[in-house]
This record gives C-alpha cells, sequence and structure tokens, in this order.
C-alpha cells in the first residue's frame, strides 16, 4: 500500500523537515535557487521536463531558466 500523500509542503528546518505555509516553502525554494546561483553562478541551475507536459508548460520552463536564472541547462525525455 503506497504511502498517504502529502497535503501541506515541508521544509528543512535544522536538519529536520517540518511542516510549512506554501509561502514559506516557495520562499524556501526561491532563496536555494538564489544562493546556488550566488555561489555557483547561473549554470549550476537546471531543468528537467516532461514530454507529457503541455507545450506551454514546457515554454514556461525553458522561458523561466533562460531568462530569469540566467541557463540554458534544459532537458527533457521528448529524445527517448
Amino acid at each position: 500500500m503506497p504511502a498517504p500523500r502529502l497535503t501541506t509542503p515541508l521544509v528543512r528546518v535544522n536538519g529536520k523537515l517540518v511542516e510549512a505555509t506554501w509561502e514559506e516553502a516557495l520562499d524556501a525554494a526561491a532563496n536555494g535557487l538564489k544562493a546556488s546561483i550566488a555561489r555557483h553562478g547561473p549554470k549550476s541551475v537546471g531543468i528537467f521536463s516532461c514530454s507529457k507536459a503541455t507545450n506551454e508548460v514546457n515554454y514556461a520552463a525553458q522561458k523561466f531558466l533562460r531568462a530569469a536564472v540566467g541557463s540554458n541547462n534544459i532537458d527533457s525525455c521528448n529524445r527517448t
């Protein structure tokens, strides 16, 4: 039997996962991206998109990565 689904976001605080609001979780994710970019440059970030997603979703993902982050590291499973 599969594990129950998560109903609230989790963030890591002092090595432990704790429940958070969506705003806190999105802030933590944004701060992690910013820290990686500041430490290692924009090419340290990449996205793997899905061929089952719509063209619009894949376009938005690549546009975000190229325009907002400054990286061309995007790939997908379209080739398989």
